[in-house]
């Protein structure tokens, strides 16, 4: 019998979307039934094409084109429903079993920002399907979060181009 675990890749360090989506091809070789969540994201990054030529769904939040910081009143509430949205996409896939992965990417980093309830994910991530195997993304992840991991990776930053002001780069950074 399959037992599907949790995995959170969380840190500062540039590195957790890449390593999720490293999974997801892994899992799409062994012809494995995946949902990609993306949380935070609506703009265009280039892992979008590939998971959907592997055969990976893709949830976005194609509202999100700016920094929640950032939204009037207006946007936020569309930002709001679109991530409400998307979680709905991952409670159903999770509970179902239709999927062998689930990926929750960003989902940690919009629980920082208050656009997911913690309580939420942590009491869906009790109620998955026992052979669903879940990913969770983003920085920040609190100790609540990381109690209900199997796997733990922190991916921390040493150095970065940003610092040089070298702004992100297609194919690199998104």
């Amino acid at each position: 019998m399959k037992q599907g675990l949790i995995h959170i890749y969380t840190g500062d360090g540039k590195g957790k979307t890449s390593a999720a989506v490293g999974a997801c091809v892994r899992a799409a070789g062994h012809g494995w039934r995946i949902l990609f969540v993306q949380f935070l994201k609506g703009s265009f990054t280039g892992e979008l094409i590939p998971l959907e030529k592997l055969g990976v769904s893709v949830c976005r939040t194609e509202d999100v084109k700016k920094f929640v910081f950032q939204m009037d009143e207006k946007e936020l509430a569309r930002c709001w429903e679109d991530h409400s949205r998307c979680f709905q996409t991952a409670a159903d896939a999770l509970r179902s079993g239709e999927y062998d992965l689930v990926v929750l990417d960003e989902v940690i980093g919009a629980v920082g920002l208050g656009l997911i309830d913690e309580e939420a994910l942590v009491a869906l991530l009790k109620e998955k399907q026992p052979k669903t195997e879940v990913i969770l993304t983003g920085r920040g992840a609190s100790d609540k979060l990381k109690k209900t991991a199997d796997y733990l990776s922190e991916i921390r930053m040493e150095k970065h181009p940003y610092e040089q002001g070298i702004p992100a780069r297609a194919g690199i950074e998104y």
